[in-house]
């Protein structure tokens, strides 16, 4: 088990985190704010307290593997990843600029510590089962995260994807749902509802941990722990999270899926930020 980092320097961490995806969307002019926003302490404690890792060895073949399928909110994977250590901070703001690493969807390798590339939603946690079969396989303790969205959970493509993780028993797979109640379409239990969510999962073989509150540091650290103690099945964390989180404007606001702020509305959420 991981040694408890200072709670209070991750929620700093998290803090700066938004203020640089902010940062980075308003220069782009494009991409995704709202699942940006409330993936951020998911990730932070993921890198930052969970996750086996050496950013100036980002090939070390001991390392955790994390796969990022809901690949439009790679805004918040390349921030962390910055503050981590993989890459400068600096080049934040060429994110959706031509030449730059830091594309609309994550592409493998750009930057190092990209496992995979993303794009059509529903892919990421069958790329997670070949990888823990792989490390299974290779009779290596390395574990696989895989960060999905609460609407891509819509695809057919997981819920085949979750058989096959309960088939091989992969209890080196931890699946992650930034469960923030909208999609590009509106909030899902209109668009279409996934409850009983929890018990699909349950249903499915999966050892189920819900966080109340994704945007708690403890319980998200807690339920990592918890899913790295359970043998003999997957394991997947619902994270309860808000669309858009730490920005009056933007929290639970549908419109702000795929929109970015203008630089007026920029000034504004950095003072609430500050």
């Amino acid at each position: 088990m991981n040694k408890q980092p200072d709670v209070q320097k991750l929620k700093e961490i998290a803090r700066n985190v938004r203020i640089d995806i902010l940062k980075m969307l308003t220069a782009a002019g494009s991409g995704h704010t709202g699942g940006s926003l409330s993936s951020v302490e998911i990730l932070v404690s993921l890198y930052f307290y969970k996750l086996r890792h050496k950013p100036q060895d980002p090939s070390w073949p001991g390392r955790d593997r994390f796969i990022l399928s809901k690949g439009h909110i790679c805004p918040a994977l390349y921030t962390v990843l910055a503050y981590a250590g993989y890459f400068p901070k600096e080049e934040l703001l060429t994110l959706r600029k031509f030449g730059s690493r830091l594309q609309g969807h994550s592409k493998k390798d750009s930057p190092a510590g990209i496992e995979v590339s993303s794009g059509s939603l529903g892919q990421g946690l069958s790329l997670a089962n070949g990888m823990a079969l792989a490390m299974r396989l290779d009779k290596k303790d390395a574990r696989i995260y895989c960060l999905m969205g609460d609407g891509e959970t819509h695809e057919g493509q997981v819920w085949e994807a979750a058989m096959t993780s309960n088939h091989y028993k992969l209890d080196n797979l931890c699946a992650i749902v930034d469960f923030n109640k909208f999609c590009i379409d509106g909030r899902i239990e209109e668009v279409m509802s996934l409850e009983p969510y929890a018990d699909k999962w349950r249903s499915f073989g999966f050892n189920v941990i819900e966080v109340s509150d994704g945007h708690d540091l403890k319980q998200l650290m807690d339920a990592y722990d918890k899913a790295e103690n359970c043998k003999g099945k997957p394991s997947i964390i619902i994270a309860h999270t808000i669309k858009g989180k730490g920005v009056s404007f933007t929290e639970n606001k549908c419109e702000w899926h795929g929109v970015t702020p203008n630089k007026d509305q920029l000034k504004k959420a950095l003072e609430e930020l500050k």
